[in-house]
C-alpha cells in the first residue's frame, strides 16, 4: 500500500520542488542537508548528493534518477550506507482540488529486501506520509 495524501497546490507546482533537489532535505523526513547535485536533474542517472543522521553522526551519499515522466512521475534509486539501497516513486495526479500524491518505497538491499513488501510499506508508512505532508506544506506556500 502506497503512501497517499492531497494538497491544493497544482501538480505543477509540486513538479517543480520535486525538481529542485537542493528542496528535497525539507521534505524528506531522515535527510539532514543537501550537499550537491548533477546539472541535468532530474535527466535520468542524474545525482544529488545529501547527508542522513543528526549531527555529527552524518552519513554522507547520494540520490539518483531512474525514470523520470515529467509533471507527473519521478522515481529514485537512494542509497545510504548502511541501509543499502531503497527505491522511491513519487507520482501527481490532479484532482478538482489540486493534486494527489502517491509515494511508494521498497527496499532493494539484501538482507532488508527479504522482509515482504507489505511489511515494509507498514513499517514505511508513516514517515512516508509524512514526507507528504511535508511536501504539501511547501508546495501551498508557494504562490502559484
Amino acid at each position: 500500500m502506497a503512501s497517499r495524501y492531497r494538497t491544493r497546490a497544482t501538480p505543477d507546482t509540486v513538479w517543480h520542488i520535486l525538481c529542485d533537489p537542493w528542496l528535497y532535505a525539507g521534505w524528506v523526513v531522515g535527510s539532514s542537508r543537501i550537499r550537491g547535485t548533477d546539472e541535468g536533474w532530474p535527466n535520468e542517472g542524474s545525482r544529488f548528493y545529501h547527508s542522513v543522521g543528526f549531527w555529527p553522526l552524518l552519513n554522507d551519499n547520494y540520490t539518483e534518477v531512474v525514470s523520470c515522466d515529467p509533471g507527473r512521475m519521478i522515481e529514485l534509486a537512494a542509497h545510504s550506507w548502511p541501509a543499502g539501497k531503497a527505491r522511491v516513486r513519487v507520482s501527481l495526479t490532479k484532482d478538482p482540488e489540486g493534486c494527489a500524491m502517491v509515494l511508494e518505497e521498497w527496499v532493494e538491499s539484501w538482507p532488508w529486501r527479504q522482509v515482504p513488501k507489505r511489511v515494509q510499506e507498514k513499517l514505511a508508512g508513516p514517515r512516508n506520509k509524512e514526507c507528504l505532508r511535508r511536501l504539501a506544506l511547501i508546495a501551498e506556500g508557494r504562490r502559484e
